[in-house]
């Protein structure tokens, strides 16, 4: 599939992965990947008994774009190493059997260069907004979650939110990162989107299932309270209770920005992240969460923060994350 599109640091670059034939039925992601003809494969799983994760209306293109970026985590004193995680994440993916029944391409990536993160925010808000503009479902492969505010520029920029939709942003994670900052960081993304929406005289619609109390200050806390955030603690998050706090969240919106920050799962999970969780969120409920996303046809635009590769052992986190990205897209 050609893109056209605004130029990135990182064109695309050839997938890979295990090669059982070059038939529908044998495909995979990286066979798949940036080629015209959804697999066959994903038409026979859709026949089978299972109801279908997206509405047939919701069955547009795929494109991913990968954002390097390590600024956000290190202005946040966390651990760098997410710049890596776009590459990693296209390696998990890879060998992944294609059950898809629609395209999927790869834009490449946009990178921060040293300490200019506003920069790279923005270049890749105005490539999001353009895929989304031409009618893909988008999906970014961060990167630390700064990466956050850079899909919320394109979103913001894009005709799905100036048409008046309502735009719903729920987060899969242990912190709110409403952090006040004299700079931004990956600690702040949701209150830059919060006063950026105010500004647009927009409601700031804004949901965090797996919150780590011990890890969020009071602060933190008051500024969810007052900006009407709507949470759920890591311990609450059995598999009724998250069900019910994401049905009610997607009852008051028209179409979602989802973003899954890695280190809302168990650190025996996902260990290769910046800040490991001593709790989280067990991946079966996470899972869960990701097909009643999917099913609900209002999925607009998807990212997956904080993976750090140089962190993770034997891959677990990044295969992980291809898993619940799969699972989204289906």
């Amino acid at each position: 599939m050609s893109l056209q599109l605004p130029s990135v640091d990182v064109p695309p670059q050839p997938w890979t992965g295990r090669f059982d034939g070059d038939g529908p039925a044998h495909r995979r992601w990286w066979q798949a990947v940036n080629h015209e003809s959804p697999s066959a494969a994903g038409g026979a799983a859709a026949g089978q008994d299972e109801e279908p994760l997206v509405a047939s209306s919701s069955r547009q293109s795929v494109a991913l774009l990968g954002f390097s970026s390590d600024e956000g985590v290190r202005r946040n004193k966390g651990r760098p190493g997410a710049a890596a995680a776009p590459a990693a994440l296209r390696k998990a993916l890879g060998p992944l059997a294609f059950h898809l029944d629609r395209t999927v391409a790869d834009a490449g990536d946009v990178v921060v260069s040293g300490e200019d993160l506003e920069v790279g925010q923005e270049r890749l808000g105005q490539v999001l907004a353009e895929l989304l503009d031409a009618g893909h479902q988008t999906v970014v492969l961060g990167g630390g979650h700064e990466t956050a505010y850079a899909s919320y520029l394109g979103l913001s920029a894009s005709s799905a939110v100036h048409s008046g939709q309502r735009l719903g942003v729920l987060n899969l994670d242990a912190h709110f990162d409403l952090r006040e900052e004299p700079v931004a960081s990956s600690g702040t993304p949701f209150l830059q989107m919060a006063r950026a929406e105010a500004d647009a005289g927009r409601e700031f619609r804004y949901a965090v299932a797996g919150i780590s109390e011990p890890n969020n200050t009071r602060v933190l806390f008051d500024t969810a309270d007052k900006l009407g955030v709507r949470y759920l603690l890591d311990e609450d998050c059995d598999a009724d209770r998250t069900r019910d706090f994401v049905a009610g969240f997607l009852a008051d919106i028209d179409v979602l920005y989802l973003t899954i920050d890695l280190d809302v799962l168990p650190a025996a999970v996902a260990p290769g992240v910046s800040a490991p969780a001593a709790y989280g969120v067990e991946l079966p409920v996470i899972s869960a969460v990701c097909r009643q996303v999917a099913r609900s046809g209002k999925l607009l635009h998807l990212d997956v923060a904080e993976l750090n590769p140089a962190f993770d052992i034997d891959g677990r986190t990044a295969r992980t994350a291809a898993r619940l990205i799969d699972t989204l897209l289906r």
